[in-house]
């Protein structure tokens, strides 16, 4: 039951993403048999998935407008961006509800569980990859330095905390929830805070705390397998992610004890991509801030972006041996 060599890699993203494009663009030089699919959506625009399991047998089709894949047939599956399971766009209240639950632990499960398949990343490790908690004691356990952090919803210990740290603290949110304000969309920056900014709203969520690194600049790191691309950036501000059209990029080296860390993560985390975020203090130290499962990596330099996506088509070909 195990994908053979000439099995299909099937890709799950939205149609409005580019970023898989390029990638897709290498697999098709190399002949390899795509078939893309928006899991969240496809379904209730003709594409039809169906599963069969009894002893000693699993099987199943998936048959889009234009395609018909075997399930037993694939040889990897690239997790990139897919719409989340809204339910069909007819029904509302709770047939659609209904139809978006069922949907999440059908189309999701099955997906999920391809016999032989190679997972770039599996989806529920992608999931539990997300939660920032998790991504700090992974790095901890790792070897990577983790700046002094704090997860509250105890205002008085949030303030305790920042007075505590001589070189001050940082705000970031635990995920990047949409927030409204006056019904436009904002985005939560990384911000420094003071202690006095702090009020009993913290008991409203937990809220993460982060000693301030005296950074000389960031770095951005993606790992695909045991291949690691990192790029310097320069920016005037705290979070480089405001203003990326500010911001500078280079390549740059990755230290030795960084990069065996790096692999321990990815290996303890069931991962095969990573993005990493790091803070570098002039003194050259490596700070590990997030690992983004999923993160984008298309908006680096060309030679940089070219590398990562030559790097996931060789996942994708020829699996873990690439």
């Amino acid at each position: 039951m195990a994908a053979g060599p000439s099995g299909s890699v099937l890709v799950l993203t939205n149609p409005h993403d580019v970023t898989t494009d390029v990638v897709l663009r290498i697999l098709a030089e190399r002949r390899v048999p795509v078939v893309r699919l928006d899991p969240g959506t496809d379904p209730h625009e003709g594409a039809a998935l169906s599963a069969t399991y009894g002893t000693g047998d699993q099987c199943g089709v998936l048959r889009t407008p234009s395609r018909e894949l075997d399930l037993t047939r694939v040889r990897s599956v690239w997790t990139r961006r897919p719409s989340p399971f809204d339910g069909p766009p007819g029904p509302d209240g709770p047939e659609r509800r209904f139809a978006a639950s069922q949907s999440r632990w059908g189309v999701g499960g099955i997906l999920a569980s391809l016999p032989g398949a190679h997972y770039v990343n599996h989806p529920w490790n992608n999931r539990a990859a997300e939660y920032k908690p998790a991504q700090l004691a992974t790095a901890q356990r790792s070897g990577l330095s983790v700046p002094r952090t704090l997860i509250t919803n105890d205002y008085e210990r949030a303030r305790a905390f920042v007075r505590e740290q001589s070189g001050g603290v940082v705000y970031k949110p635990l995920w990047n929830t949409p927030y409204l304000v006056d019904g436009q969309a904002h985005h939560v920056w990384v911000r420094e805070v003071l202690a006095h900014e702090i009020t009993s709203a913290v008991a409203m969520c937990p809220h993460l705390f982060q000693a301030k690194v005296d950074k000389a600049y960031d770095v951005r790191l993606t790992a695909v397998g045991d291949r690691l691309f990192a790029v310097r950036i320069d920016s005037p501000d705290l979070d480089w992610r405001r203003r990326q059209s500010l911001m500078a990029c280079a390549p740059i080296a990755v230290p030795d004890r960084v990069g065996r860390s790096v692999s321990a993560y990815l290996n303890a985390s069931g991962l095969v991509f990573g993005a990493f975020d790091f803070a570098v203090t002039h003194a050259g130290e490596w700070y590990f801030l997030e690992c983004n499962p999923n993160g984008q990596w298309a908006w680096q330099p060309d030679a940089v972006t070219g590398s990562i996506a030559r790097a996931l088509a060789d996942q994708l070909q020829n699996g873990p041996e690439a």
